[in-house]
């Protein structure tokens, strides 16, 4: 969390830090709009929908961990390579999931943006888990 953010919260910070779920909620849904944007122009472009769908999580991922570290978890000292690598480690385990679920589902016929708005919850809580208990994990 940026020092100025820190200031500004004064003494409502201990309040405020306990609000890491609806900062990393919110950051989500902003990765999640420009994730789902993309995914529909992939999708509309002619793409396959698991295709489509990994396209949009890379594109959301970035705008993620932006957001992740300035806003979201509470960062005493500059991201290290290995938060980074294990940041994006986890990403995939998300993409694998929201793959998987929009593949099967697309293939047993349901249309690709509802697959993907059934993935998305449950990607979201498995990386929010490993992100909040392990990368971001305060000693």
């Amino acid at each position: 969390m940026p020092i100025w953010v820190r200031y500004m919260a004064g003494p409502l910070n201990a309040i405020i830090g306990r609000f890491t779920f609806t900062r990393y909620l919110l950051a989500s849904i902003c990765a999640l709009s420009g994730d789902f944007a993309l995914f529909l122009l992939l999708n509309h472009m002619g793409l396959p929908p698991a295709i489509a769908a990994l396209g949009g999580y890379s594109g959301g991922l970035v705008l993620h961990w932006l957001i992740s570290v300035h806003f979201v978890f509470e960062m005493q000292e500059p991201a290290t390579h290995a938060q980074r690598i294990a940041f994006i480690l986890s990403a995939l385990i998300g993409m694998a999931i929201t793959m998987a679920l929009v593949g099967g589902l697309s293939g047993l016929g349901m249309q690709p943006a509802m697959a993907k708005l059934m993935a998305v919850p449950v990607s979201f809580l498995a990386v929010y888990a490993i992100r909040k208990y392990g990368i971001f994990a305060r000693g």
